[in-house]
């Protein structure tokens, strides 16, 4: 009999276990992605969760225009700089910033925050801004399904479904 529910209870263990190791597996709906580079003597670190766009139409519908956006998902993303540097011609402080969007049709507002742990942008403060530059939004040829960052020696850019933002960096 002790023999049977040993069986029965090994047997249960090792189910969970392949549960458990079947479900981390599988690919989460917006995964954690960084996008790193240097800009000078500065490193910038762009962490963010990328989500897919599954058939949805983004701009406009999923991420309304004129709101502020966490430029994610999940938590809001982060833009760190280990140096001062120039974004849009205007100074931003060494440090990890809360990164949103205001995205529009012809431009966009990139925002840095001093609140970097934020959940979405359901508690945004606009008070807490240390810089607001205002960027074109472009329309590209190419779909993008997930999210993505990109940091290169002079800028940074966003691409997602058919829309692209880029920002100047400068040290």
């Amino acid at each position: 009999m002790k023999t049977i529910n040993l069986k029965k209870s090994l047997f249960g263990f090792v189910l969970i276990v392949f549960i458990g190791f079947s479900a981390s597996a599988q690919e989460k709906p917006s995964p954690a992605k960084t996008a790193e580079g240097t800009v000078g003597d500065a490193k910038i670190t762009i962490n963010y969760s990328s989500p897919a766009v599954k058939g949805r139409v983004i701009w406009g519908d999923l991420v309304p225009l004129g709101q502020v956006w966490r430029a994610g998902a999940n938590e809001a993303t982060t833009f760190t700089t280990t140096k001062d540097i120039m974004v849009e011609g205007k100074k931003l402080p060494a440090g990890t910033y809360g990164f949103f969007i205001i995205p529009g049709e012809t431009e966009s507002t990139l925002i840095f925050n001093k609140v970097a742990k934020q959940w979405g942008a359901f508690d945004y403060d606009s008070s807490q801004d240390v810089l607001r530059v205002t960027v074109p939004s472009q329309q590209t040829s190419t779909m993008e399904e997930r999210l993505v960052y990109e940091v290169k020696p002079s800028s940074f850019e966003i691409r997602w479904e058919y829309g692209k933002a880029s920002a100047k960096l400068g040290s």
